[in-house]
């Protein structure tokens, strides 16, 4: 195999990797090619957590082609007994006689391990090819894996001149059918949709994924779309035990300044929800670190100026994705962001843009916070 071979089949394993992008989670997305003769013999991806790997569906598919073949690997094949057998193990009583993969497994678990009893079984191994589109198709498995929490995206949806609802609290619906749909995307991929209480009391938001369709399996069989974990910051418990969050989508978490043993905290938990106290129900680093360890990858914020201002203001934001309307409401309006403190330019947040793009109607901008310093520095 050349440079070129080997570029070419790992990117159908990333283009592989990404079906699962809506159904994997807790698990990191991953994608597998096997090549015999010079054409593929078997590929697969991982579909959801508990389900196989996507080794264990390529080489299902490759029977026993799968002996003297080389094997493409979006992440380092596990190696150790969870819900799956390890599929390095499964790689070596296949017979493949090359492995190549994109990057290691940041999981503690596998970390280096993979490998290792590839190279002790006399397996061939090249690694590092396509890293970098691995590292962004899992970007919020590996900051879990290494940082301790989860990747957090902030989505706004605004007017031109930054108004997130009318002077009255009204915002439905400031942006369009399309933007609203893309919104979905968004939600489908993350492990927790993130709200604080006023928005629950102002909006009775459901937080669930709404989409046509289900996503295909590797087997062919279809998939419901992920559910991620609805998530309210409420530190007086002001919930109401009715609304939309209480119907269909993912488990509901609450998280409060007050006793879980109040009548008020039973009365949710009575209602089908979780409720956690922490120290302060301003701790946002400690809700972050919980969600990562009940596996957690990726947060969703979609909440009012308040939450998401401090969120910025303790630099816990990853990427920011704000839907502009071709609107204006003025002065009186409600803005996206309440960042006190920040007096003249030198305490800006910078931000670097990514991505401008039309949604429909609306235009999608996705920013992530520059923190190479000022122009001053």
């Amino acid at each position: 195999m050349t440079q070129a071979d080997d570029a070419r089949y790992m990117a159908r394993a990333l283009r592989l990797a990404e079906r699962g992008v809506a159904t994997t989670q807790p698990n990191p997305r991953v994608g597998c090619v096997l090549v015999a003769g010079g054409r593929i013999v078997g590929e697969g991806w991982h579909m959801q957590a508990g389900a196989p790997h996507a080794e264990v569906y390529a080489l299902q598919q490759a029977g026993s082609q799968a002996r003297g073949a080389t094997v493409y690997i979006t992440l380092e094949p596990c190696s150790h007994y969870g819900r799956t057998a390890p599929c390095s193990e499964a790689l070596i009583a296949a017979g493949v006689t090359r492995v190549v993969t994109a990057m290691e497994d940041p999981n503690p678990l596998v970390r280096g391990r993979g490998h290792a009893l590839l190279r002790a079984a006399g397996i061939a191994l090249t690694e590092g090819v396509g890293t970098d589109a691995a590292r962004r198709l899992n970007v919020g498995y590996v900051q879990r894996m290494t940082q301790g929490r989860p990747r957090v995206t902030l989505k706004q949806g605004a007017t031109l001149d930054g108004r997130t609802a009318s002077a009255g609290g009204n915002s439905q619906w400031i942006t369009g059918p399309a933007a609203r749909a893309d919104v979905q995307q968004l939600r489908a991929r993350s492990g927790a949709i993130l709200t604080g209480s006023g928005t629950v009391l102002a909006d009775d938001p459901a937080l669930n994924v709404r989409l046509p369709g289900q996503a295909l399996a590797p087997d062919g069989r279809m998939l419901p779309w992920h559910q991620p974990l609805r998530v309210v910051l409420d530190r007086r418990l002001r919930m109401p035990l009715r609304g939309r969050l209480f119907g269909a989508g993912g488990a509901l978490w609450i998280y409060t300044e007050r006793s879980t043993q109040e009548p008020q905290a039973l009365a949710l938990r009575e209602a089908g929800a979780q409720v956690a106290t922490l120290p302060s129900g301003a701790d946002l680093p400690g809700v972050l670190s919980h969600l990562a360890s009940m596996g957690v990858n990726d947060v969703l914020i979609e909440a009012g100026p308040t939450l998401a201002g401090a969120f910025v203001a303790a630099d816990l934001v990853d990427e920011l994705v704000v839907y502009l309307a071709p609107a204006l409401l003025g002065d009186d309006a409600r803005g996206m962001f309440q960042l006190p403190g920040l007096i003249g330019l030198d305490h800006r947040v910078r931000l670097r843009i990514l991505e401008m793009r039309a949604v429909g109607e609306d235009w999608r901008v996705r920013a992530v916070p520059d923190r190479r310093g000022t122009e001053a520095d």
